[in-house]
C-alpha cells in the first residue's frame, strides 16, 4: 500500500464496502469531496488483495482509535492501542489521527455569523472563549472580541497571547459542548422558521415572473426540492380561493374518478365549493359514487387531490387560468 494517497485509499475503501454502503457514506460528505472521490473511483481500474486488506485494516485501526479517544481521551486510547497493537503502531495511529483532528478544530462554526457564535460563547469561561477564538479566522475572532465586555476582552486577549497548545481531548470536549448547544438552538429555530413550506408560501406571494425564474433555476440545481416546493405552493384546499368560472374550467380537465377520491378527503367547505359548480346531474353522480365507494385511505385521497392540483398548475402554466396570489396586483389586458 506504500505510495497510495489519501484519496486513493478512500476510493479503495468505498469500492471494497460495495455500492450500498458507499452510497450511504456519500450522503454525509460535501459535494466537493464526493466529486473528488467519484473521479478517483472511476480511475481505479484494479484493486489488489494486498491493498484492499491494508486499507481495511488501517481504516479499522483509525476508527478504533477515534472511538477510544471519544470514550476516555488520548491517554486512554494510547493505553488500549498499545495493548492491542504494540507501542510503535499505537503512536503511529494516534499521531496520524491527532494530526487530522488538529487540522480543522471548530470547523462546524467557521462559516457561522460572528454574532451567532458570540451568543453561544459570551457567558463561557475566558479560557474557553480564548480557545474558540484562537481557532477562528481573524475577521471572525475580531468581531466577537470587540463585542465582549472590556474586562473580558483583556482577559481573553491575554489568554490567547499566552496559549501554547491545547490537547486534542480538551479541544474535542469544547467542540462537542458547543456543537450540541448550537444544534439544539438551530433545531428549535428551524421548527418555527424557514423550511420548504415557508419558501412555498413566499413564492405564492411573489409575482408570477419572479416565481417562475426562481423555480426554473431551482429545478436545474435541485429537482427534488423544486417538486416538493411545487406541491406546497398550491394545495387542494386553495380551490376555495378560485372563482366559480375557473373551477368550472378546471373540472372539465379532471378525471371523474380522481375527483370522487379527492372529494372523499376534502373539507366540507371545499367539497361544497366544487359541487356547486357542477350540473345537477354530474353532482348527483359524484355523490352516488362517493357513497358507493365507502371508506378510502387518506393516502389515496391525497394522491387524487395532488393529481388535481397538478392539473391546476398545468392550466396556469399554459395561461388557461389565472391564480391570484397574495400581494399580486391583477393586471388585465
Amino acid at each position: 500500500m506504500a505510495g497510495l494517497t489519501g484519496e486513493q485509499k478512500a476510493a479503495i475503501l468505498l469500492i471494497t464496502l460495495g455500492q450500498d454502503l458507499a452510497a450511504n457514506i456519500f450522503k454525509n460528505l460535501s459535494d466537493e469531496i464526493v466529486e473528488q472521490l467519484t473521479l478517483q473511483i472511476a480511475n481505479t481500474k484494479k484493486v489488489t488483495p494486498q491493498d484492499r486488506d491494508a486499507v481495511m485494516e488501517e481504516s479499522y485501526q483509525l476508527a478504533l482509535a477515534e472511538e477510544y479517544i471519544s470514550q476516555g481521551g488520548i491517554d486512554y486510547a494510547r493505553e488500549l492501542l498499545e495493548k492491542a497493537l504494540g507501542e510503535q503502531k499505537a503512536v503511529e495511529i494516534l499521531n496520524r489521527l491527532q494530526g487530522a483532528l488538529q487540522m480543522t478544530p471548530f470547523d462546524f462554526i467557521k462559516k457561522t455569523d460572528p454574532q451567532q457564535i458570540l451568543n453561544f460563547i459570551q457567558n463561557e469561561h475566558p479560557q474557553t472563549i480564548a480557545l474558540v477564538l484562537s481557532h477562528l479566522s481573524p475577521d471572525q475572532a475580531s468581531n466577537i472580541l470587540s463585542s465582549l465586555p472590556p474586562e473580558v476582552q483583556l482577559d481573553v486577549s491575554m489568554r490567547i497571547a499566552t496559549m501554547d497548545r491545547a490537547t486534542p481531548e480538551v479541544i474535542m470536549e469544547v467542540e462537542k459542548v458547543l456543537e450540541r448547544r448550537i444544534a439544539s438552538v438551530f433545531t428549535q429555530e428551524f421548527a418555527s422558521a424557514g423550511g420548504v413550506r415557508h419558501i412555498a408560501e413566499i413564492l405564492n406571494r411573489v409575482d408570477r415572473s419572479t416565481e417562475k425564474a426562481i423555480m426554473e433555476k431551482l429545478e436545474e440545481k435541485n429537482p427534488d426540492l423544486a417538486d416538493e416546493i411545487k406541491r406546497l405552493m398550491f394545495v387542494f384546499d386553495d380551490i376555495l380561493l378560485l372563482d366559480d368560472r375557473t373551477i368550472q374550467q378546471i373540472l372539465r380537465e379532471i378525471d371523474s374518478k380522481d375527483l370522487v377520491l379527492a372529494l372523499k378527503g376534502a373539507s366540507e367547505e371545499c367539497r361544497n365549493k366544487i359541487l356547486k359548480n357542477m350540473s345537477s346531474r354530474a353532482r348527483q353522480m359524484i355523490l352516488e359514487d362517493m357513497e358507493v365507494m365507502g371508506p378510502v385511505r387518506l393516502k389515496t385521497t391525497e394522491e387524487a387531490q395532488q393529481k388535481i392540483v397538478n392539473v391546476i398548475r398545468q392550466l396556469e402554466e399554459m395561461g388557461e387560468i389565472v391564480i391570484a396570489r397574495g400581494g399580486e396586483e391583477e393586471i388585465f389586458v
